[in-house]
């Protein structure tokens, strides 16, 4: 046992490599420690389940990994029994007859036991997407992993809200704020990476993501934005393909160069230049303009004869012609937005809702005025001017009659085996008292068209006391005729008062939705 540290050193040095991005160097490593592992296990699948935390008496704090795995070995307590207290979002954890919840197991050297969990959440937790350490227990217990990388890539600690977008033969990923290992402050004008398509890839998006990173000369990942202005952070919102006039399809999005989430210095439009490998200012807007430029995750609709890309947040009420000359132009934009009193009426072919009588207003596409954002819409329903049944973006709880869920970010994409338009997002922060989460708990609608009305939401992810915001649907990862679908979103403990769980903060982690689960069926019956 005097030679046990020893032994450990080139299971640390496999780790610290892996997070510098020395992708040639092989991770799959034997046990070089007796450990004793622990699997916790979704007990309907027998899948791993990644984020479940263990703590044992005296307050030291594990984390599962994307396979469900602890590597235990504490010098001293080998051979002992010992408690862990187990936190699992979104799964019950059994209580003993005191009430307390959790687990024990007896620390036999290369020893292992398995914790078997009920998900109570509608969606399975499949894995965390980004970040060092994503099978870091596996590799030390000399398990085989699924990824190229299985400790990381782009030398990457921690990202922020992901684009991904299918773009000539790759799926490309833009993800905002980026943290490194060797410094508290990272990269701040966004980073990106590519992947192949699903169906051309070895690797099964079930079981994971093999990122090929933009890095620099020293590894980690590099800038995928260039504005001249080095004060302030850049953050690229809205990311899509569009034709420009010889027919090229373009990579285009929204940018914005502030002072953190306060002061706005600068924003514009930015088209990706495929020689370069980044995203380049086209046009600047006036800081006044709030709504004219792409946000949130736009999705392409064709109506009247036209493909639009429809964006915003966390529901697509503004659209443009899908070409490069329209979106760089401000006069093209219309936005989906309650008419004025006494405004004219809107066009045949414009949707609309009229709540009750005539003098009610009506709902329609405008390039005069913003889209009404669901805030506005509750307001506007408090004030009597819409019915609260006839709302289009505040869907009623399922299990709550009468009572609205207020969205803040998502997206909504359409969905062939439901045949609708799907919309994933995550509910408003301290929309209700006693929410687990504050920004945490995530929803599922859907509607006839992507303008609505979003009539009913199903919650399908919960979060206890930590923040899960800006939810994405990949609907380019859809299987079984889009059946089953997939999402991601960024993990942290901000905007709440918990501590950040380790490795795990700050990144991005998929889940995975069965639209035919019952409870969906029944809410959504046909």
């Amino acid at each position: 046992m005097k030679a046990a540290p020893f032994r450990i050193l080139p299971a640390i040095l496999a780790a610290v490599l892996s997070c510098m991005g020395l992708a040639h160097l092989k991770c799959q490593a034997e046990a070089v420690a007796p450990y004793f592992e622990i699997q916790v296990q979704d007990e309907a699948t027998g899948r791993g389940i990644p984020l479940v935390q263990l703590t044992t008496v005296n307050h030291v704090t594990y984390v599962t990994d994307n396979a469900g795995r602890v590597a235990y070995y504490e010098p001293g307590q080998m051979g002992q029994t010992v408690f862990f207290e187990v936190k699992a979002h979104g799964f019950e954890v059994p209580k003993d007859g005191f009430g307390i919840a959790g687990t024990r197991f007896k620390m036999e050297p290369n020893g292992n036991g398995v914790l078997k969990l009920k998900r109570v959440n509608l969606a399975e937790r499949l894995y965390r997407i980004t970040g060092c350490g994503l099978y870091r227990d596996s590799v030390l217990l000399g398990k085989e992993t699924p990824l190229a990388e299985p400790l990381g890539s782009g030398m990457v600690a921690g990202q922020d809200s992901v684009f991904a977008v299918p773009y000539r033969d790759r799926v490309y990923w833009f993800w905002g704020d980026t943290n490194r290992m060797s410094y508290p402050l990272g990269l701040f004008r966004m980073a990106g990476a590519t992947s192949e398509l699903p169906g051309k890839s070895a690797l099964p998006v079930d079981k994971g993501i093999n990122f090929k990173y933009f890095t620099g000369a020293d590894g980690f990942a590099r800038a995928m934005v260039e504005v001249e202005n080095p004060e302030g952070v850049v953050w690229i919102f809205g990311v899509h393909t569009v034709r420009d006039a010889e027919g090229k399809e373009r990579m285009v999005g929204h940018f914005t160069r502030r002072k953190g989430l306060g002061e706005e210095y600068e924003q514009g439009i930015v088209v990706y230049n495929d020689e370069r490998e980044i995203f380049e200012v086209k046009s600047r807007l006036p800081l006044t303009e709030r709504w004219r430029f792409l946000s949130g995750q736009p999705v392409k609709v064709q109506r009247d004869g036209v493909e639009y890309l429809y964006s915003g947040l966390p529901f697509p009420q503004v659209r443009v012609p899908a070409t490069l000359e329209a979106v760089l132009d401000p006069t093209k934009y219309e936005a989906f937005s309650v008419a004025p009193a006494g405004e004219a009426e809107q066009s045949p072919n414009d949707a609309s809702v009229v709540a009750g009588e005539a003098r009610h207003p009506q709902w329609r596409w405008t390039t005069q005025h913003p889209p009404t954002v669901p805030k506005q819409e509750a307001l506007l329903i408090k004030q009597g001017a819409i019915v609260a049944k006839d709302a289009r973006f505040l869907p009623e709880d399922a299990d709550q009659a009468g009572q609205r869920v207020e969205l803040h970010t998502g997206s909504v994409k359409w969905n062939a085996h439901r045949k609708k338009w799907v919309m994933i997002a995550v509910e408003t922060a301290y929309q209700r008292a006693g929410s687990p989460s504050p920004l945490g708990e995530v929803w599922y609608s859907e509607a006839d068209a992507p303008e609505g009305p979003f009539l009913k939401a199903v919650r399908i992810v919960t979060h206890d006391k930590q923040t899960f915001y800006n939810p994405v649907h990949h609907e380019f990862m859809d299987e079984d005729g889009g059946r089953t679908i997939y999402f991601e979103g960024t993990y942290t403990n901000q905007f709440v008062n918990s501590p950040p769980t380790p490795l795990y903060e700050y990144n991005q982690i998929m889940y995975r939705l069965d639209l035919d689960h019952p409870r969906l069926k029944a809410a959504f019956a046909r």
